[in-house]
Parts: C-alpha cells; sequence; structure tokens
C-alpha cells in the first residue's frame, strides 16, 4: 500500500568527508486535495494522497463545518492536478458557521488561507470526559507507534498521529505529509470505526501547536500526547478547552503541560521541563 505514496528519486549526496555520490531514496507524494461542502468549494489541501475519506470527513469535524452525523456521504473524483473530495451534508442536519479559507492549505500549514484574526482564534468545547490515565500507559503507546509507520520508516519525512485507548493499546493510525492531516485523518477513521475518541489519548509525532489542541478537542478527546514541544498558545488552549496536554513524550520519560489531574495519583509524575 506504501509503495503507492512513495517516489523513487535520485540526488548528489554531498559530506564534509569524503567523495560526492549520487544517491537513491524514497520520497513521500504530495497532491493537492480539494475539499467541497454540497459542491461548494471550500478549500485546498496539500496531503498525502492516501485515506482520503477520513482526511475530509476528519477537516470536517475538527474545522467545525460539521458534526459526523451531519455527513451523509463523501465522493472523491481524480483530475489531472489532484484529487476532489465533496463532503455531502444532510439537509436538516445542524451546521456551524465554518472557518472561511481564502487559499490552499500548505502540508505545513494548519489556518493557511484564514483571513480574519477572530475566525484564528475562535472558542473550544470543553471536553469533560473523566478518562484516568497512567504515565505508562503512554509509554506502551510510544513504543507500539515506532513499529506502526511504514511511510515515515521508508521516507523519514512524514507525520504520524495514533489513538491510544486509555491502557495504551494502539487502535487506528494515519501518516501524512503534515501534521494537521494526519491528525485529521485520523479523526475521520476514528468516526468512521465508531471508537469514541473519548475512551483514550491521541499521540503526534510533532510539535503541539494550538491548532493541534482544537482538532483534539473538537474530537472530544481528553488527552493529546506530542512527541515534540508545545507552544505557550496550545498550553492555554489545552487549559481552557480541558485537554490535557503531555509533549517531549520519549522514551525515558514525558512531561504533563496542562489536566494533570487526569493521571492515576499513585503513578509518578514527570517533572522534567
Amino acid at each position: 500500500m506504501h509503495q503507492d505514496l512513495s517516489t523513487r528519486r535520485s540526488g548528489q549526496l554531498w559530506r564534509v568527508a569524503g567523495s560526492p555520490a549520487t544517491i537513491d531514496r524514497a520520497t513521500p507524494q504530495e497532491t493537492a486535495i480539494a475539499l467541497s461542502f454540497d459542491r461548494r468549494p471550500h478549500t485546498v489541501l496539500m496531503a498525502s494522497p492516501a485515506d482520503v475519506e477520513d482526511l475530509a470527513i476528519g477537516f470536517t469535524i475538527t474545522e467545525g463545518v460539521a458534526s459526523y452525523g451531519a455527513i451523509a456521504g463523501a465522493e472523491i473524483s481524480v483530475h489531472p492536478d489532484g484529487l476532489m473530495v465533496d463532503i455531502r451534508l444532510h439537509a436538516a442536519a445542524p451546521r456551524t458557521k465554518a472557518r472561511p479559507r481564502g487559499l490552499e492549505g500548505r502540508s505545513s500549514c494548519g489556518l493557511c488561507g484564514v483571513q480574519r484574526l477572530a475566525d484564528a482564534i475562535r472558542p473550544l468545547p470543553f471536553v469533560t470526559a473523566g478518562q484516568v490515565f497512567t504515565h505508562q500507559a503512554i509509554q506502551r503507546a510510544l513504543e507500539a507507534l515506532e513499529r506502526r509507520q511504514p511511510l515515515g520508516a521508508l521516507t523519514r519525512a512524514t507525520h504520524a498521529a495514533a489513538f491510544a485507548f486509555a491502557d495504551g493499546a494502539l487502535g487506528p493510525v494515519r501518516e501524512d505529509v503534515g501534521r494537521h492531516n494526519a491528525l485529521d485523518k485520523l479523526g475521520g477513521a476514528l468516526m468512521r470505526a465508531a471508537i469514541d475518541p473519548s475512551l483514550g489519548f491521541i499521540v503526534v509525532t510533532s510539535r503541539c501547536s494550538f491548532e493541534m489542541v482544537e482538532k483534539v478537542a473538537r474530537l472530544d478527546c481528553p488527552m493529546i500526547v506530542a512527541i515534540s514541544a508545545p507552544t505557550d498558545l496550545a498550553i492555554s488552549k489545552a487549559q481552557a478547552a480541558g485537554v490535557t496536554l503531555v509533549a517531549l513524550a520519549r522514551a525515558d520519560g514525558h512531561t504533563v503541560f496542562s489536566g494533570a489531574e487526569r493521571f492515576d495519583p499513585a503513578a509518578a509524575l514527570c517533572t522534567e521541563l
């Protein structure tokens, strides 16, 4: 499956010590994916061309366009310049006002095309899930995730987002050239598999910026674990939305920046800053 998502490319390798050499390596594919709602264009995402329906459904939910129950279906079509996905919404279903976008969303950008400050920073639902976690569960999920990133292992150029149940057992995993896309794909996969996000936590192999916290909150997931560091705004957003934010997650420990009350009091707490 993942052979179709990478392309072999040659390049000239240069090192400080040694002679130049021609190398051949796998590079991840990146494709323009246009999203529309009931035939009305909304945005264009730059993403890995896999799990496209998951991406469209997850984006619809995490961007606050509509709930999963409001989605009637998705139609994917292939075009010379990329893919098009039209998300059909039930006529009678409640819809929220979508964050307007005027430009394409690049693979590294979560808010590309947003034109007003009021649309960039929006109120979030408060996550009330009372799930209790252990630090050992985080370590279990991190260890398992190492073996569940075939595209990343092949190219060393993609992000992953994974769902772990409360005990750390890993559920669905999605990969993409963009961290926001990977998280949206995971959200769509959870909905389609009827997995309740409130029963576990999400692990991302990237930094944690505030829009990643936004997406987790809109999925009603109580905790996000990031391998890299969080931003200051991400921590503030997590605190305001009742999301437990764990970052700098490594094999030797991790740091809890918000929502420590969700951890088993008997578990040792990492205090590294």
